[in-house]
């Protein structure tokens, strides 16, 4: 069994996922092993949330050049968990916003 730090491993932040977070829709990098039903208990475990949804989807790895060597940047998973509309905000988003 993992920790709830071993399943999400970081916050992303980046234009679209802070207008999630108005509408309480917060954006994790987590373990590629993870399912849905691990992230919903790891973020209720982490944050004291109510979590209501979880989408998840697989980063592919993107193709870069170092002078003439090329090759891949490695590939991850993202997901998107929506919390409940009775559920507190997560305050570290809150402090980005």
């Amino acid at each position: 069994m993992k920790t709830a730090q071993d399943v999400i491993l970081a916050p992303i932040i980046t234009e679209k996922s802070m207008a999630g977070a108005r509408v309480k829709k917060y954006t994790f990098k987590v373990d590629k092993n993870a399912n849905k039903i691990d992230i919903a208990l790891a973020a209720q475990k982490l944050f004291n949330v109510k979590v209501s949804k979880v989408n998840t989807l697989h980063v592919r790895g993107q193709k870069r050049r170092y002078g003439r060597f090329e090759g891949y940047t490695p590939s991850w998973k993202k997901a998107i968990v929506t919390l409940t509309a009775d559920s507190k905000a997560i305050e570290f988003f809150e402090g980005m916003m």
